[in-house]
């Protein structure tokens, strides 16, 4: 696979993953990819588990795809995860193997008041 179809891949995966397409979402992972949140110590072993674990998630929610970077193996997608209205600033890690995804490691980091010991170096974005 090269990296026009990886990036394609990423593309539909993360369109799916904002209208929970569960099946189409996880088309992405091989049977034993390992999904790792490490700010909560949790690790899923299995396509079928992540999809299930996704499936199970309650909350309404929104991906909004920053940018995307990578190449071979190594793709990282930076992008908003939007949980019930909340963002999340969220960052994948996902490696691949044979065109699909053998390993993801996603980070959440909340958003927070800026602090005004910068103010006057800062512009705001959104």
């Amino acid at each position: 696979m090269n990296d026009q179809e990886v990036r394609e891949a990423l593309d539909r995966h993360w369109a799916a993953s904002d209208t929970s397409d569960f099946d189409q979402e996880h088309e992405i992972y091989r049977d034993e990819a390992v999904l790792e949140y490490p700010q909560s110590g949790e690790r899923i072993r299995g396509r079928q588990n992540i999809q299930s674990s996704r499936t199970a998630q309650p909350n309404r929610k929104r991906f909004t795809v920053r940018r995307i970077i990578g190449a071979g193996c190594f793709w990282v997608t930076e992008y908003v995860l939007t949980y019930d209205g909340q963002p999340s600033y969220t960052v994948s890690i996902m490696e691949f193997l044979e065109g699909k995804v053998i390993r993801e490691t996603q980070y959440f980091g909340d958003a927070f008041e800026p602090g005004p010991s910068r103010a006057r170096w800062v512009e705001r974005i959104t």
